[in-house]
């Protein structure tokens, strides 16, 4: 099989635990759904496997995975037209990372810095599971040949392993039968900030719900985090060159173009020289207009979670038929007697 051979295909998962914020929707969400009708054919996951690296409450969990599912339809995925998910109905993701385990290298996971930021000084007492992650995100990623996967720059280096790990499978066994995915980083919010620290990403796990916004806050809940989110004091520019040095005002600008569809330089010809008080208020009001519909059919679909286990048994069906027969043939390649 050649490289041109494998199917456009978009595979890409959020962790289910915590609340969904604007970080999730402009970074990842918002993408889905604009390649969910291009040429691709596209599975979106709830990566619960991947949310057990750190100890979870099992009822909030399982209340996350079925939120998450939630938002994803009220952003506009349609469970008809892409598959979705939880990961751990379709335990062929586990089965491939420990191939995967096999492939990757020590030092390679050695270099991933998001582990090192995780564990912290804690390194000894976290769990393995942690530190395996890239290789179970391979896996996700390879069990359905994707080609492509949006991803935001915090994950761009697990990628870069993704494609290791496949490129080194097929050199061991001398085969051509993982793609080597391509990442989409692309657009004004591809990387959302905290609104009290714009050099920290926007997290689920801060302890500030004012650093923040989650998708099912109300119209006044978004509005006061704008005005209260930290700027400085100079205005805003009309150039990118206006915004080096100064996080909290890219973060916003940031926001607004990606919320309008815009990119930063046709934002800051519209909204160069205004106030951030001006600014704030432009931006209360595009956020709760592009976010509150959003809340609201999140609210109406959690209202039946039977329907969305459904959802979600239903599209795990659809991913097994997928993933099932790539790990066969991988057991066939590696040796393994069925």
């Amino acid at each position: 099989m050649n490289q041109k051979d494998f199917k456009p295909r978009v595979f890409s998962g959020i962790q289910p635990s915590g609340d969904l914020t604007l970080g999730n929707y402009l970074g990842a969400i918002k993408r889905f759904v604009s390649m969910q009708d291009q040429k691709f054919e596209t599975i979106f996951c709830m990566v619960d496997l991947h949310a057990i690296t750190v100890w979870q409450n099992p009822t909030e969990l399982a209340n996350s995975t079925r939120e998450l599912c939630a938002g994803f339809i009220a952003s506009g995925l349609d469970p008809n037209k892409s598959i979705l998910f939880n990961q751990s109905q379709v335990p062929e993701h586990a089965q491939l990372a420990w191939i995967f385990n096999t492939v990757a290298r020590m030092g390679w996971l050695n270099r991933m810095t998001q582990f090192k930021d995780k564990a912290g000084k804690n390194r000894e007492n976290v769990s393995l599971a942690l530190y395996a992650y890239p290789s179970l995100m391979a896996a996700d990623i390879l069990l359905y040949h994707a080609t492509h996967v949006p991803v935001g720059e915090d994950q761009k280096q697990h990628l870069e392993l993704t494609r290791d790990i496949a490129a080194k499978f097929n050199h061991d066994y001398n085969v051509d039968f993982f793609p080597i995915t391509e990442p989409v980083i692309e657009g004004a919010g591809t990387r959302v900030m905290s609104l009290r620290d714009g050099t920290k990403k926007m997290s689920k796990s801060d302890p500030s719900e004012m650093s923040r916004i989650n998708l099912r806050d109300t119209s006044e809940e978004i509005a006061l985090k704008i005005q209260k989110a930290r700027t400085d004091s100079d205005g805003l520019p009309s150039e990118i060159s206006g915004l080096k040095g100064r996080p909290e005002a890219e973060n916003l600008v940031n926001i607004y173009a990606a919320l309008s569809n815009i990119t930063v330089e046709t934002a800051l010809e519209d909204l160069g020289g205004k106030n951030f008080a001006s600014f704030k208020r432009i931006l209360s009001d595009l956020a709760v207009t592009e976010l509150s519909s959003i809340s609201k059919e999140m609210t109406r679909l959690m209202k039946d979670q039977g329907e969305l286990d459904k959802i979600l048994r239903q599209g795990a069906d659809r991913a097994k038929a997928i993933a099932s027969p790539i790990l066969k043939e991988t057991y066939d390649i590696v040796g393994m007697v069925r």
